[in-house]
């Protein structure tokens, strides 16, 4: 078997075309939150917690599929910002947002649409929809 060149790799390697994309969204997130004090990384969090108060940290982590150890980072932050509050209920701790996190779902929401919007004008609305739908798909596959 001949050994493919970097071109051939770099053009049809998933792992480098994602990794290509995953930081070219960034930038662009990076962008669409640059008037927010958060990370985008934290928005859906925040999202997250908004629509679903009280939740514990492992169906956070089921929800949203990052590892306890993440989610607690990012948790500790968001509480440091005073825009998360960690509640005991008997065995479990249950999060929730504080009047300040509620506030900031708004500038979330309009951000996440920025994000959208710029995405589905650079691929076209319709190349877009097919490759969340592709992408989420095939993260779904891995993941079993």
């Amino acid at each position: 078997m001949e050994t493919p060149n970097s071109d051939y790799l770099l053009r049809n390697c998933l792992y480098f075309t994602t990794a290509r994309f995953a930081r070219q969204m960034e930038k662009l997130a990076g962008e669409a939150f640059s008037s927010i004090d958060i990370p985008p990384s934290y928005a859906y969090l925040i999202i997250t917690i908004h629509d679903y108060p009280g939740i514990t940290q492992k169906e956070l982590c089921k929800k949203l599929t990052i590892a306890p150890s993440t989610s607690t980072r990012l948790i500790d932050k968001l509480v440091k910002q005073n825009y998360v509050e960690r509640k005991p209920d008997g065995k479990h701790i249950l999060i929730y947002l504080t009047e300040e996190g509620t506030a900031l779902c708004n500038e979330i929401y309009e951000s996440l649409n920025k994000i959208y919007l710029r995405h589905a004008e650079i691929l076209d609305e319709t190349h877009s929809q097919q490759l969340i739908h592709l992408l989420h798909k095939a993260s779904e596959l891995m993941e079993k």
